[in-house]
C-alpha cells in the first residue's frame, strides 16, 4: 500500500509538472544577425523587445548567433519567429524558409571600406597582397567587398572578424590596411574613431536590415505589424531611429529582395 501511494505521489508530480510546461507561454525569439557584439544588439534592441511582449502577451527575447553564416543557418531551421537580417539573407529566408517580408528601415544601406585617414591607399589595386578584412564569408558589406575587389584588384587576403567595431579597431591599429563594414556600423562608432579613418569606397543602395516573419507566426501578422508601427511612434521608438540614424521603419519595394538573389546564392552555396 505504501509502494503503491508513493508511485501516486510521484506520478502526479509528473503530471503536474507537465501540465505546468504545457500551459508555460512560448518565448516569442527575435533573431538579430549579429552585425556587432551581441552586448550591443541585446542593447539596441530591448525597447522594441518589451513593445512586443506586450503587444503579443508573451515572452520576447533577443538572440543572435556567433557570425552571418551561424545565424543562416539557424534561420533556415526556423530558430526565429522574427529574423532581422540584410536583404541578401533575407531573400534567403523568403525563398529557401518561407518567411514573410515585414518592413526594413527608412535610411539607406551601404557598404564602406574603411582605411586609415593618414592611409596612401587609393584604389582596390592598392590592396592586393595586403590584409583586408570583412565581417564574415556571408555577410553582406563582405560579399559586396569581394565584388568589388575581384572586379577591380583582384584581391585574395580578406580575412574575417565578429563585429564592425573589431573592423575598425585593427585597421587602426595597423593588422590590417583596410575593413568592410556598413556605413550604418560605422557612424555608430565613437568620434573619436570616426575622426582617424576615411572612406575607400562607398557601394550603391543595397536592401539593408529586412524583419522577416517566420511563416508559423502568419495569424499574428496583423498583431505583430500594429506592434511595430506603434513601437515606430513611441518616443522609446523615435530615440531609437535617432541613436542609430535609422530614420524609421517602411514597407519594402517592389522586387527589392529578388534584386538581392546573387548574393543569396552565395550564402545558399556557402552552407551546403
Amino acid at each position: 500500500m505504501i509502494k503503491f501511494f508513493r508511485q501516486f505521489l510521484i506520478a502526479t508530480a509528473l503530471m503536474c509538472a507537465a501540465g505546468a510546461q504545457a500551459q508555460a507561454p512560448a518565448v516569442f525569439r527575435i533573431g538579430v544577425a549579429p552585425h556587432t557584439s551581441a552586448r550591443v544588439i541585446l542593447e539596441m534592441y530591448q525597447p522594441l523587445r518589451l513593445q512586443l511582449e506586450k503587444a503579443l502577451g508573451t515572452p520576447v527575447e533577443v538572440v543572435t548567433a556567433p557570425d552571418f553564416t551561424e545565424f543562416a543557418r539557424r534561420m533556415l531551421h526556423q530558430d526565429y519567429d522574427i529574423a532581422i537580417t540584410t536583404g541578401h539573407q533575407a531573400r534567403l529566408a523568403q525563398t529557401d524558409a518561407d518567411y514573410l517580408p515585414l518592413i526594413t528601415y527608412m535610411a539607406d544601406f551601404r557598404a564602406v571600406a574603411l582605411v586609415p585617414g593618414e592611409s596612401k591607399i587609393k584604389s582596390a589595386k592598392d590592396l592586393k597582397g595586403k590584409p583586408v578584412l570583412g565581417l564574415s564569408p556571408t555577410s553582406l558589406v563582405t560579399l559586396w567587398g569581394q565584388h568589388w575587389l575581384r572586379q577591380n584588384g583582384d584581391n585574395d587576403t580578406l580575412r574575417y572578424v565578429s563585429a564592425s567595431d573589431s573592423v575598425a579597431r585593427l585597421v587602426l591599429s595597423g593588422e590590417a590596411v583596410a575593413g568592410f563594414t556598413s556605413l550604418a556600423n560605422y557612424q555608430s562608432l565613437s568620434r573619436d574613431v570616426q575622426s582617424q579613418m576615411k572612406f575607400l569606397v562607398i557601394s550603391e543602395s543595397l536592401a539593408g536590415r529586412v524583419y522577416m516573419l517566420n511563416k508559423r507566426q502568419a495569424a499574428q501578422r496583423e498583431r505583430i505589424d500594429a506592434a511595430l508601427n506603434a513601437f515606430a511612434e513611441s518616443p522609446e521608438g523615435k530615440q531609437y531611429f535617432q541613436k542609430y540614424k535609422l530614420e524609421g521603419y517602411r514597407k519594402l519595394k517592389p522586387r527589392e529582395l529578388e534584386a538581392m538573389e546573387p548574393y543569396a546564392k552565395e550564402v545558399r552555396q556557402s552552407l551546403q
